[in-house]
Formats: structure tokens, C-alpha cells, sequence
């Protein structure tokens, strides 16, 4: 039986990252470097880093972009990306609403719709609280979360109650609702009032009314950086300082016996002192035996669609809403534009139930269809004629924060990491997070962690 002090599973940017902070962490406190083992299941790093480069496109499995708010972080990254040329980015994005692009956030931009649909905003905003009794005022609670909810109290009801009553009937329908329901393939009534948490485009009257004359659409992800060869190249910087036989991929974990703290991997048993896993986590209680109930964990998966054209589109955006429920796909990204390459590249995204069964080809005709009559693509003779296409489905794709997964996580955590097994990373933690987020959490893991032997 192989022993190691340190067992991480997967060999994504939280696995590696954990492992890389380790060493640093040993080295820091002037101690042997740890005992460390990394276990991938697929024959490559990355997990939903990948890249594929194909008929000279460079994509994804999604769109990826890196929103450093840490310079140290990406000085560090940098540092392991010797000759990539790294493009930092300032985003443009927008919606497409009633076949006109306003920019986002929607709520800070209704003086951009149709006269119509911006009065029923603005009305509807202006007396949202006579039509939600208990509806957050101006100023209250802010971009936290924390104002008082439809039923006065603070942090109650749903995430749909939130829209709600935080920007009136008309912006939650025309937008809100609609883009987010085909983007988490739910019921928004099922998840958490604070599932996106500080992802989420909060803004009040003040902020809509003053963006009206001097527009501010800053957010969190306001300016990104992407390198030419894709988010692999991340990937690959993770690695640069790790011994080549510290990942071994090709091997799956299988089970973990938490009282023996012995992981049953497709390569053999590993005892290990202390698990870390960036694994589902449905999949690593089920793995460790632990009584719990599954419906409390749901979630939906994303079918996406790497697009190459043989000449460029449009040349501003970056990404694109798409809130009608009549367009197949919830978002579409120029790699282009973000590139600045002579050829359309896109990715599409298609929101669908975990349950679902997607006929991947009629799913694609439907996307071509859809984008030339949303006037992405430029259809009939003279038109865009596609090159290449790659498709691939991510399962788990955005986790479903609700009320019951919040409290089952934190209770069933506690067990685990009585049991030396931490879960990190967006599907370890079941929330909403920045990849950088994941590399500051197995950060401050790391920092915790004394030597075991």
C-alpha cells in the first residue's frame, strides 16, 4: 500500500494550486518539502481548463478568463509562463433585447431599451415596494446580500424573491428571471436568495438613475487577461514547479475509508494523512460512505459550442446575453475580438436540466440557425461558412445554492475534515467562485496545515 502525507484528487487549478502552496508553505517555514501525490482520472491536466486547438482555433471547454484582484497571484502565474503573450483585456459586453444590444448589467442600463420597457422599469423599480411589502430601500444591504426579504426578514426567501423585490417586476422579467432561468435550467423559487453572491450586479435607484447621465458598468470582471494559447497555459504554470511523478494521471479515486483515512483508487489503495479533493461534492460523500440526502445537491450541466468562421463578425463584443427564451443558447463569446484574430471564433452556451438528454447534432443546427437569426452569423451565399466545431458537455456545470445545501454542506464538512478530507474548489465547496477565488482557498488551506510526520 502507497502512503503519502498529502492526497489531492484532481489535477485542476485547485488540486495544483494546493499542492504548489504546500511546497511554498514547507519552504517558507524552512521544512522538507511534503509528501504529495496528485490523482487525475483523464490522461491530461486541467479539469474544465483544457484547450483545444484545432484547424488553428484556439479554444476552451468554456470561456475561462482570469479577473485577478490579487497582482500577486498573477505576477506568480506570469513568472511560469515564460515567451505566452498574455492579453489583458477591458470588457465589452452586452444583451440582446428586443433585437437591440444594450450594454450590461441590464439594470444599470434601462434607459437603453425601447421607451416602452424603460418606463415599466423605471415605474416599476420606483414602486417595487408597494408591489413586494418588505422589499429592500435604497441602501439597504447593498451588494451583500443581507437586506431585509419579501417577507421582512433579512436574508429570507428565494433568489427570485430577490429579483424581485430588489428591482421591480419589469426588469426581473424582461431580464433577470428569464437569462438566469435558461442559465441554471431551474426554478430561481428553489435556490438561495444569495446563490451568485458577490458575482451577482447589485445596484439601487441611485446607481440606475445616475447611469443614466455618466455611465459606470464597472464590475468585479471589469478587465480580464487571457493568453494566446489558451487557459491551459494557466494549467502548464501550475506544474512548472512541480516534480513530474507527483501527478499521476490516468488513475481514479474509487472510495475513501475515512476511519482507516485509506483512499481505493483504479491504481491501488493510497493511506494517506490528509485528503484534499476538488471532486463534486455529491460524488465524495458518496465515496465515503457518509448517510445524507441527495436531493439536498442539485445542479444543471452547459453543452457548449466551439465555432470557427472562415472571416470575422462583429468586432466589439466579447460576450453577449441572450435573455429570450425562444434563442437556444443563454451567452456567446467572440475568442476573436478577445484575441484580436482574423477569423470568427465563438463559444456558445446552452443551459440544460442534469437529467436531460441533449442530441448534441440537432442541438448544433438549432445553435447555427439561432445565431444567423440573431444576426451573429451572416446566413445564404457570401455568408460566414463554418471551418470547425468541437463541442463538449460540462457535468456539473453550475451548482444550485439552496437553503438545504448550504446547511448539508457545512454539517457534512465538518465530518470530513474530522476525517483529514477537504473539499475545495466550486464543486468541493458547492458555490459560486472566480478561479482565483479557488487558488486563495487552497492558499489559505495550505497555511493552515502543519507537518504531519
Amino acid at each position: 500500500m502507497r502512503t503519502v502525507e498529502y492526497l489531492v484528487v484532481g489535477a485542476g487549478i485547485s488540486g495544483l494550486s494546493f499542492a504548489n502552496w504546500l511546497r511554498a508553505e514547507a519552504t517558507e517555514r524552512q521544512r522538507p518539502a511534503p509528501e504529495i501525490l496528485v490523482i487525475e482520472r483523464d490522461d491530461e491536466p486541467g479539469g474544465y481548463c483544457k484547450t483545444i486547438v484545432q484547424d488553428g482555433f484556439v479554444w476552451d471547454y468554456s470561456g475561462h478568463f482570469f479577473h485577478f484582484a490579487h497582482p500577486d497571484i498573477e505576477a506568480w502565474l506570469r513568472a511560469r509562463m515564460p515567451g505566452q503573450e498574455i492579453r489583458t483585456v477591458d470588457k465589452r459586453t452586452f444583451i440582446r433585447f428586443a433585437g437591440a444590444d444594450i450594454d450590461f448589467p441590464f439594470q444599470k442600463n434601462i434607459h437603453q431599451l425601447p421607451r416602452q420597457d424603460f418606463i415599466d422599469c423605471l415605474v416599476d423599480l420606483y414602486f417595487r415596494e408597494s408591489a413586494n411589502p418588505g422589499a429592500a430601500r435604497d441602501g439597504d444591504g447593498g451588494a451583500d446580500g443581507d437586506a431585509p426579504g419579501p417577507d421582512g426578514a433579512t436574508g429570507a426567501g428565494s433568489f427570485q424573491d430577490m429579483l424581485y423585490a430588489r428591482f421591480g417586476k419589469s426588469i426581473a422579467e424582461k431580464f433577470l428571471i428569464p437569462y438566469n432561468e435558461k442559465l441554471y435550467a431551474c426554478d430561481l423559487d428553489t435556490l438561495d436568495r444569495d446563490a451568485m453572491g458577490r458575482f451577482f450586479p447589485h445596484a439601487d435607484v441611485a446607481d440606475i438613475v445616475a447611469n443614466m447621465r455618466r455611465p459606470d458598468n464597472r464590475s468585479y470582471n471589469a478587465s480580464f487577461t487571457y493568453p494566446r494559447g489558451g487557459a491551459i497555459q494557466y494549467i502548464r504554470a501550475l506544474l512548472a514547479d512541480l516534480p513530474d511523478d507527483m501527478v499521476a494521471y490516468g488513475e481514479r479515486l474509487e472510495s475513501i475509508d475515512l476511519r482507516r483515512r485509506v483512499a481505493h483508487t483504479s491504481g491501488g489503495e493510497i493511506r494517506f494523512g490528509r485528503l484534499v479533493t476538488s471532486a463534486p461534492f455529491p460524488v465524495t460523500l458518496s465515496m465515503s460512505g457518509l448517510d445524507h440526502d441527495p436531493s439536498a445537491f442539485s445542479w444543471n450541466k452547459v453543452l457548449v459550442f466551439n465555432l470557427g468562421f472562415d472571416r470575422k463578425g462583429a468586432t466589439e463584443p466579447h460576450w453577449m446575453y441572450f435573455p429570450e427564451r425562444d434563442v437556444s443558447f443563454y451567452r456567446v463569446g467572440w475568442y476573436d475580438n478577445i484575441m484580436g484574430a482574423d477569423r470568427m471564433s465563438l463559444y456558445v452556451e446552452i443551459g440544460a436540466a442534469r437529467d436531460q438528454v441533449i442530441d448534441v447534432d440537432k442541438a448544433r443546427a438549432r445553435v447555427l440557425a439561432d445565431l444567423e437569426r440573431c444576426g451573429v452569423v451572416e446566413a445564404g451565399p457570401g455568408g460566414h461558412r463554418l471551418e470547425s466545431w468541437h463541442s463538449v458537455t460540462l457535468d456539473p456545470a453550475y451548482v444550485h445554492i439552496t437553503e438545504a445545501s448550504r446547511a448539508a454542506h457545512s454539517q457534512l464538512t465538518a465530518t470530513l475534515n474530522a476525517a483529514g478530507v477537504y473539499p475545495v474548489g466550486r464543486y468541493g465547496g458547492w458555490t459560486y467562485c472566480s478561479i482565483e477565488d479557488n487558488m486563495l482557498e487552497t492558499r489559505a488551506l495550505a497555511g493552515r496545515f502543519g507537518p504531519l510526520l
